[in-house]
């Protein structure tokens, strides 16, 4: 399996890496910095770029239905490089890093709600978040609360606990349509320190301040119990 250096480390914005295996589909590295598409966020895009300067564009990182493996899709009608090859694999950093703030914002309008997901999607400029909830929470009164939350800093790290012991916690578990990601013997809790805690396999920024002042748009009613958030960067 690849080695995913993400999970470890959001901010890495490039590794070197060896090329497994390469085809229609995508190309394999043996180690990476690229997030493939899951649980509501994009796969990253960058480059592979090779010692002797030549650089073949990532357009998607996404799974591999079949075989699970994290597959590096690059730009048709460029040769990708081969089995073998040693490269250089770089991210589109600033679109990452919006992923990141955006991601972790969702995950505090989660808390002050207390609610579980319906679903979500992590965009560079905005994102959304569906919940389990019979009535629209107060527009005002939840971005008040979200740029409070956000302008107190509060570190957001990374732990790990057993597959087992997450079974035993079903109450961390907050999405309702996606499973934690389980399955290799251990889980990966993201932790806002003070306001919340879930497993969560994407990739998030350090502390609450650095997503930035946010805004709340349109709150959509999706259902019976369903509500829609959407939210914005305010810059």
């Amino acid at each position: 399996m690849t080695e995913t250096i993400f999970t470890e480390d959001a901010y890495a914005e490039s590794c070197e890496a060896e090329v497994v295996a390469a085809g229609e589909k995508g190309v394999v590295l043996d180690r990476t910095v690229f997030y493939a598409t899951s649980g509501g966020q994009p796969g990253d895009t960058g480059a592979l770029r090779s010692a002797a300067g030549r650089e073949v564009a990532v357009i998607d990182t996404v799974k591999d239905r079949e075989t699970g493996d994290l597959l590096h899709v690059t730009e048709q009608g460029v040769e990708p490089p081969a089995a073998g090859d040693k490269v250089r694999a770089v991210i589109d950093w600033g679109r990452r890093h919006r992923h990141m703030r955006m991601h972790t914002c969702l995950h505090l309008i989660c808390a002050i709600l207390d609610s579980e997901i319906t679903g979500a999607s992590v965009g560079s400029e905005k994102g959304r978040i569906d919940l389990n909830l019979a009535e629209s929470p107060d527009k005002e009164a939840l971005g008040y609360e979200l740029n409070r939350l956000i302008a107190e800093d509060h570190p957001v790290t990374a732990t790990w606990i057993s597959d087992q012991e997450l079974a035993g916690r079903p109450e961390l578990v907050r999405t309702m349509s996606v499973k934690p990601p389980s399955g290799l013997g251990r889980v990966r809790l993201i932790s806002i320190e003070g306001v919340d805690l879930q497993p969560c396999g994407g990739t998030h920024v350090g502390s609450t301040a650095e997503i930035g002042r946010v805004r709340i748009g349109k709150i959509e009613n999706k259902g019976r119990r369903n509500r829609r958030i959407n939210v914005l960067f305010d810059e």
